[in-house]
């Protein structure tokens, strides 16, 4: 096993409950309404899909800059105080870093929310971090897993993924990685090379070599 990568929304933190709160309070300056479902059908996905989907939605006559802006700037204000760490993560973490396997964070939020969670979470931790800036394309294009095993130097089939929503999965699936699911909002089926659990408390280092063999 050459690395393993972390999703950060919704596997990594517990900050699904933020982006409802500010995708709320967003689509209200836009005169509309949003609901759990709305969020649903945006899991793993960039904040340009986010954006267009609420123009589409609410129907308003809003730069899409602009909504990006609101967005981004509502999660950094709520994220000043801290995001709750999803349950057995900072273990696993800590696993990871005492047997040395490389662990990189892979994101599709962009670069200024990622800091902001990383200012909980502790960036020390990771060895490298991939956000939706540093991509043309993001999930479930495979190209932030490649993004990330190029960086790291080390050969997609030797890492492991670990991902919440079918976006994120399909993403790290296309790259030529394992996966460990742990669905959050959107139900993510059993698949070959791709262990889905219910909590991250499942998993430990050993079960992360058995989908590789190794």
């Amino acid at each position: 096993m050459d690395a393993v990568f972390f999703d950060m929304d919704g596997l990594l933190v517990d900050s699904e409950r933020v982006w409802l709160e500010v995708e709320t309070g967003v689509m209200a300056r836009l005169g509309a309404a949003w609901t759990p479902e709305h969020q649903a059908n945006l899991v793993g996905g960039s904040m340009e899909r986010t954006v267009d989907y609420m123009l589409a939605v609410s129907g308003a006559d809003v730069p899409p800059e602009s909504i990006r802006a609101w967005m981004t700037d509502g999660m950094v204000a709520r994220l000043q105080d801290g995001v709750p760490v999803m349950p057995g993560a900072s273990e696993l973490l800590d696993a990871l870093r005492d047997e040395g396997v490389p662990v990189g964070l892979v994101t599709s939020s962009v670069r200024p929310i990622a800091d902001a969670v990383l200012k909980s979470v502790g960036r020390e931790r990771f060895d490298l971090v991939v956000t939706a800036d540093d991509v043309t394309r993001t999930k479930p294009d495979p190209e932030p897993y490649l993004t990330a095993a190029r960086r790291l130097g080390v050969e997609p089939a030797r890492c492991v993924v670990l991902e919440d929503s079918p976006n994120g999965v399909a993403a790290a699936t296309a790259a030529g990685c394992a996966v460990v699911a742990v669905p959050s909002l959107v139900p993510v089926e059993e698949a070959p090379g791709r262990l889905v659990v219910p909590s991250l408390t499942r998993v430990g280092v050993a079960d992360l070599r058995a989908l590789l063999g190794s």
